[in-house]
């Protein structure tokens, strides 16, 4: 049995309305907890936002959605559903990439259609490489997910079970680069699936071969987009949360908490007192111990992620070339992972990942018009530039992107630009974010499982924390978790008597 909130806990204050919150307000909610959520910004989403430019509706935060199933949990939880609040849109490909040699590959999460793809890029041996690798992909998430991902720890004592050998096993204690090399020899094919581990702040050939789980949730799991953009996801969940009767405040920010004893009284804001019976705490992991008043001892302290510019560009013009989702990567690998994580320095050749929502969506921009996102993974501000350098880097770094994408094919991208919005580190450090990253805590061995930091902090019986820096980490899938797992402490995973719908995922797998 993991540890949970002991006394009452009839009224629970969610700090923060991001998707980590809304979920653990939506699973608080169906045990029959009253819930009050606080948030600073004028509306629901936190790194999930949306921000309105000269009719362009552009997300602020994440863009690919993936296991969509879990967030349907959060809305199950309150008898209602994902398909009835959110327009899901399979995407078929989930990606496309494009190499420096000039050619492409497209991602299908389908099996078959993969299987295909792969043969024609690369042969029928590579094809026959990915087959394995998909059913290794499959085995992997199968042990890791109750087990290692959905889930609570309060000691390392707890990974002491049969699924642990059976990762084991399956070479997820090994390096994820070595093991992706075990199916696939193409060195293109192999970046495909092992990118991912940068969302976990981890260079492939550092990764724990565990961390293909994310390959899984992207290539085999399926890809998705919520009509309206992501923010519409978390949109959905205040909406579903109000009418199951959570009180929602936007526009206020907690300055502190009351406290008597181990136990937290109240939630102070700068709009008055909000007492409660226990808190959920979902800022980012500096700004939550300042509210705590300690942070946990560790032997070393908090490695942070890399950080990410991310150039919003509504243009009247699109390029072909461009699926939903497109990666497009340098010629260099292994040198730009050791520039963002060992030498705090910009890529120089950098690999980028441009999605074009309105490829799905027309109407997030003005009739005639095309919005694109670039994201440029970079080196966060503990390693790399401060955020005072990137006042004056940030506008240099964003024609430079805009340079090396002419000279990729979206020729006279720079001309067709009409709104823009750049984002750098020292925003995201103004957001609070520590070490300018948006993505938390690095993915390390030391900092992954029991390691990570945990959901429950000594010296506070009954404020629990959600989030990409708690338990179980960085994404949008694992984040839902972390609501879900933080209301679980509180609830004892008490489920209320009233009928829900059938989870189900959204089955649709065949390309278009």
């Amino acid at each position: 049995m993991t540890r949970t909130v002991p006394g009452r806990t009839d009224h629970v204050v969610v700090v923060g309305a991001g998707l980590s919150g809304l979920a653990a307000a939506l699973h608080l909610l169906g045990a029959g907890r009253r819930v009050t959520v606080v948030e600073r910004d004028a509306s629901p989403g936190g790194r999930a936002g949306r921000t309105v430019r000269g009719g362009y509706h552009l997300d602020t935060g994440p863009t690919v959605l993936t296991m969509p199933h879990l967030a349907d949990e959060a809305f199950a939880a309150v008898g209602d559903s994902l398909a009835a609040r959110v327009d899901l849109v399979p995407l078929h490909p989930a990606y496309r990439a494009r190499f420096a040699d000039g050619s492409t590959l497209d991602v299908h999460t389908g099996a078959e259609a993969m299987e295909a793809e792969i043969e024609r890029f690369a042969g029928a041996r590579e094809a026959a490489g990915y087959v394995r690798l998909r059913a290794w992909l499959e085995r992997l998430y199968r042990v890791q997910m109750r087990r290692f991902i959905d889930a609570d720890f309060d000691s390392p004592l707890q990974l002491l079970h049969p699924d642990l050998a059976r990762l084991a096993a399956l070479g997820g204690f090994g390096r994820l680069d070595t093991r992706i090399g075990r199916f696939l020899h193409d060195e293109r094919l192999r970046r495909v699936f092992s990118f991912q581990s940068l969302y976990a702040g981890v260079a492939p050939e550092r990764a724990l071969a565990a961390y293909a789980v994310i390959a899984y949730m992207d290539t085999v799991a399926g890809v998705w987009f919520p009509r309206g953009g992501m923010h519409a996801l978390p949109r959905a969940m205040a909406d579903a949360a109000e009418d199951a009767g959570a009180d929602l405040r936007f526009g206020q920010t907690v300055t502190r908490l009351e406290r008597s004893g181990e136990r937290i009284t109240a939630v102070i804001t700068d709009s008055g007192r909000i007492a409660c019976d226990a808190v959920v705490l979902t800022p980012d992991l500096p700004v939550t111990y300042r509210l705590l008043g300690r942070a946990p001892r560790r032997p070393v302290g908090l490695r942070f992620s890399p950080s990410a510019v991310i150039l919003h560009v509504g243009t009247d013009r699109t390029w072909p070339g461009l699926a939903h989702h497109t990666i497009s990567f340098g010629a260099a690998w292994r040198q730009t992972f050791r520039e963002l994580t060992d030498h705090g320095r910009l890529m120089s050749d950098p690999s980028l990942l441009v999605t074009r929502p309105t490829a799905t969506d027309p109407g997030l921009a003005p009739p005639g018009r095309h919005l694109h996102y670039i994201l440029a993974p970079c080196p966060n501000t503990a390693l790399g530039p401060d955020a005072a350098e990137w006042g004056e880097l940030g506008p240099r770094y964003r024609d430079s992107l805009l340079t090396e994408l002419e000279r990729r094919g979206l020729d006279g991208i720079a001309a067709s630009v009409e709104e823009e919005c750049l984002v750098t580190p020292a925003d995201w450090q103004a957001q609070g974010h520590a070490a300018g990253s948006p993505f938390s805590a690095a993915h390390t061995f030391a900092q992954t499982g029991p390691f990570r930091p945990r959901n429950l902090v000594r010296g506070t019986v009954n404020a629990v924390l959600a989030g990409c820096g708690t338990t179980p980490g960085v994404g949008v899938p694992t984040v839902l978790l972390s609501g879900k797992l933080a209301a679980a402490r509180i609830t004892g995973g008490a489920r209320p008597g009233r009928p829900r719908p059938a989870v189900r995922e959204p089955q649709e797998r065949r390309p278009v």
